[in-house]
């Protein structure tokens, strides 16, 4: 626990050494502004999120499967089941970004076709509910 604190610190540092260089360059108040809403934003936190997560795996190494005494145990099946979960969420993402798109320009042409417009995008949508079954069958085999 100790290195997770020292290396949110240390992101925090970073994060604040960069605020104060660019706050000396020529407008002040828009890049503090700028600085700040992206620090706060949700982009901004799931970045700060990935940098420690790398810190932290580079920092302490996991051993080699070949060096633990169980190779293909409940972690080997947590992944498997959050690579089902994970990737089908994001072909469903891309899926009902597209259908969406096509739907809206659709319904601005002709409104009348809300409802088969919207099955489509539901279709789109049951792609990640069938990850998130398989990922349950995963946990409970």
């Amino acid at each position: 626990m100790n290195l997770i604190n020292t290396v949110s610190a240390l992101l925090i540092l970073v994060a604040s050494v960069s605020i104060a260089v660019a706050l000396r360059r020529a407008r002040p108040r828009a890049t503090l502004t700028t600085a700040i809403g992206s620090l706060l934003s949700v982009n901004g936190l799931t970045v700060l999120a990935c940098a420690a997560a790398v810190a932290l795996s580079l920092l302490a190494p996991a051993p080699a499967l070949a060096q633990t005494a169980e190779a293909t145990g409940a972690s080997t099946t947590a992944m498997g089941a959050a690579l089902a979960t994970g990737l089908a969420c994001i072909g469903a993402g891309i899926a009902v970004g597209i259908a969406g798109a096509a739907a809206i320009g659709g319904i601005t042409e002709k409104p009348e076709i809300l409802g088969r417009t919207l099955i489509f995008v539901g279709l789109a949508e049951g792609i990640a509910i069938y990850g998130l079954i398989i990922s349950f069958m995963i946990l409970n085999a």
